[in-house]
């Protein structure tokens, strides 16, 4: 199996400016990420880790840390139409897979890159592919900052919300089949990748302002691996970057 990872990073951030370039003990972030997947991808043959950002300062900050970056457009609306410019840069076949891992998730469980990209190529009819794992929190489930995923039978997405999904109607505590945390990393096939900045916006990911529910709006299926472990704390709000910055200065 072969694919390609890229890590969009766009500089400009209306909660944490910068937010790429934060130091995490003395590394900035989005080379902490792009070194974290790479621990695990340089064991595999055929992968290569690609950082797609609007800054020059950023393709320079990872260019010195030996890490690939390459320039695209400040205008994008989204990671995915960065990272559709990005697959043109490279010249990525269409039936070719690229995994998406954020650039604020130091601590992503590099794992997960080629799970969900393995999930994807055993999965023809999909066009997309994401992670979730088990929440155990009722805290959690109830937060709109966690996404919860429901799926069907064959393990497809049926729909992501920041509500407490699924309602449990006669009873408010957690059920015994726990709900879903969805983990924001997609793997896609480079051709819908490259379709997906032009379909039309759906309601409900105005509504959510989640946009793999995009793909599901316009009927393509997204299948989602299940995994036991916590993916680690991301960074969203300035007490996320605290917290990680702790951790990375011990």
């Amino acid at each position: 199996m072969s694919f390609t990872v890229l890590i969009p990073a766009r500089l400009a951030s209306s909660r944490l400016p910068n937010k790429p370039l934060a130091d995490l003990g003395g590394i900035p972030m989005i080379v902490r990420v792009a070194q974290r997947v790479a621990s695990l991808t340089s064991l595999l043959e055929g992968i290569q880790v690609v950082v797609a950002t609007d800054s020059q300062t950023i393709v320079s900050t990872c260019e010195s840390h030996e890490i690939q970056a390459l320039l695209t457009r400040r205008e994008h609306a989204s990671g995915s139409d960065r990272l559709a410019e990005a697959c043109e840069i490279l010249n990525l076949d269409d039936d070719a897979i690229v995994v998406n891992v954020q650039g604020d998730e130091p601590l992503i469980n590099p794992a997960l890159v080629p799970a969900v990209a393995d999930l994807l190529q055993q999965c023809p009819h999909a066009s997309m592919s994401t992670a979730a794992h088990p929440i155990d929190s009722k805290e959690e489930f109830l937060s709109p900052n966690v996404v919860k995923v429901v799926t069907d039978i064959r393990g497809m997405a049926m729909y992501f919300s920041r509500a407490p999904i699924p309602h449990h109607r006669e009873k408010s505590e957690l059920s015994s089949i726990l709900p879903l945390r969805h983990i924001g990393i997609y793997a896609y096939r480079v051709g819908f990748l490259k379709l997906f900045p032009n379909l039309s916006y759906a309601p409900t990911e105005k509504q959510e302002s989640l946009e793999q529910l995009r793909a599901l709006w316009h009927g393509y299926k997204i299948a989602v691996h299940i995994t036991t472990e916590d993916p680690g704390p991301g960074v969203d709000t300035p007490e996320d970057l605290e917290r990680v910055k702790a951790y990375f200065s011990k």
